[in-house]
């Protein structure tokens, strides 16, 4: 369970530059949710993800992840609890170029104790329907599937929750039923899913839509 309790991110603290990213966010989600984060540009639904999953800390308030307080983990238990509970997508893919399918599939099996890497790699390809595009470098496959591969690269260490930050932003419209296809049956398989859009059609396809507004959590409905 995910849950944030009056938390405040403000950058630049007391500078003149200034910018209150999030201002006294409390929320909950429950294992097995389907949710979309939606805001404007600069609405603070980016600051919320990033600290969700733990790749930036709040200035102030409280952070339990399966009831335990985040603030208490150094650096190491972070970045370990980052990479054994959480998968992230994001609009750019971040694919390296001259890597295979496979090859970056692996990546976050590298910085795990798991063996059989070639082999899960595979396995999480053909999960997404990618299996024979295995050994193609990113340059021979379309946004779609670029997209696909960033997914089967999220899943590859089996997490409970998968981040996906626009994850649609710069596809086609065909692709972008595909993504969400693929997003709607991880989560019909138990694992959480947490959307980042600013598309309210995007955010029609989840199942709670939360709304972020000049860092404030302005709504909370049940889609």
């Amino acid at each position: 369970m995910i849950e944030l309790k009056n938390v405040t991110k403000v950058y630049n603290a007391g500078k003149e530059n200034e910018v209150l990213g999030l201002n006294d966010a409390s929320l909950v989600i429950e294992p097995g949710e389907f949710v979309s984060i939606i805001g404007a540009s600069g609405s603070g639904k980016s600051t919320m993800m990033n600290i969700l999953g733990l790749l930036d800390q709040p200035t102030s308030g409280a952070y339990l992840l399966d009831g335990k307080p985040v603030n208490d983990l150094t650096i190491d238990e972070l970045a370990e609890a980052r990479n054994r509970k959480f998968g992230f997508v994001f609009q750019q893919f971040h694919l390296l170029d001259k890597t295979t399918a496979a090859e970056n599939v692996e990546l976050p099996l590298i910085y795990s104790d798991k063996t059989d890497i070639r082999k899960k790699a595979l396995a999480s390809l053909e999960s997404v329907g990618l299996k024979d595009r295995a050994n193609h470098y990113p340059n021979e496959l379309s946004g779609g599937q670029q997209q696909r591969v960033a997914i089967a690269r999220a899943l590859v260490n089996d997490p409970e929750v998968i981040f996906a930050d626009e994850p649609t932003g710069n596809l086609d419209s065909e692709s972008t039923k595909d993504i969400l296809n693929i997003l709607k049956r991880l989560n019909e398989q138990g694992r959480t899913i947490v959307i980042i859009t600013h598309e309210k059609e995007i955010a029609a396809q989840t199942k709670r839509t939360i709304q972020i507004t000049d860092g404030v959590i302005s709504d909370d409905i049940q889609n």
